[in-house]
């Protein structure tokens, strides 16, 4: 299984799952974009193994491009790892303070946020696709955080995965307008006038969302693979049936 590891200590495990055309579905692990249910289910065990923990200690949303997020409880234990129908609903990022809970984000093409808190061990998942960033997903759940569960900004370390390169990210004047009207994402777009089409960097919108948190630059650190063009992405813009990378993190025992 080809796995992607961005942490890996005493603390915390870390990662992304990796597009392989050698596994079954190419590695797919979204039930909600499959064309075999328990292959996904395989997979999803197959990673549970390879990360030393259990499918049931997995827990998934019902992603919707929302700006909602969950704090995730023992109670949450399991819920989407197996059935879709048990996802926490309606939810785009995750987080919690519990250890042995693998919180998940699936994406093709979108920005995953992975993100910990050396001070307080709370770890967390964004899914983070253009609606998510427009909405603001990113420093809503930071700005809760600081003020909800007492974290510092500086305490955070924030790792932003795979996605759509800036390159491949084009869109029409509808979608360039969302994001001009954030105010601070200028610098991440270009309009090219031969295909009358704008160009984001969803990425750096992320980053920056981050840094007017109050989290440190160096502590946020951006995988500039681009799941277009990479052999190891699923991209949706390439193929509307893509199947989905996993993007994790556990807090160790």
């Amino acid at each position: 299984m080809k796995i992607k590891m961005y942490i890996d200590n005493e603390q915390f495990i870390a990662g992304t799952t990796l597009k392989d055309e050698m596994e079954i579905e190419h590695n797919n692990m979204a039930l909600h974009s499959c064309h075999d249910v328990q292959a996904i289910i395989n997979n999803r065990q197959h990673l549970a193994a390879t990360l030393n923990c259990d499918l049931q200690n997995f827990i998934c949303t019902e992603q919707t491009h929302s700006a909602n997020f969950h704090k995730v409880t023992l109670a949450d234990k399991g819920r989407g790892a197996a059935h879709l129908d048990t996802a926490v609903k309606n939810t785009d990022a995750l987080y919690t303070v519990e250890s042995n809970l693998l919180l998940c984000s699936f994406t093709a093409d979108c920005v995953p946020v992975i993100f910990y808190n050396a001070a307080n061990g709370l770890v967390g998942v964004i899914h983070s696709g253009w609606q998510g960033t427009v909405k603001e997903i990113t420093p809503k759940l930071f700005q809760h955080l600081m003020n909800e569960e007492q974290c510092r900004p500086e305490d955070f370390h924030v790792q932003i995965g795979m996605a759509l390169s800036q390159q491949k990210f084009e869109v029409d004047a509808d979608v360039y307008e969302k994001f001009h009207s954030l105010g601070y994402a200028e610098d991440f777009m270009y309009y090219n006038a031969a295909t009358n089409k704008y160009h984001i960097d969803n990425q750096q919108t992320v980053k920056k969302q981050c840094k007017l948190a109050g989290i440190p630059d160096e502590h946020i650190q951006i995988d500039a693979t681009c799941t277009f063009l990479s052999p190891d992405g699923f991209s949706y813009r390439q193929d509307k049936q893509a199947g989905r990378h996993l993007s994790f993190i556990m807090r160790k025992a």
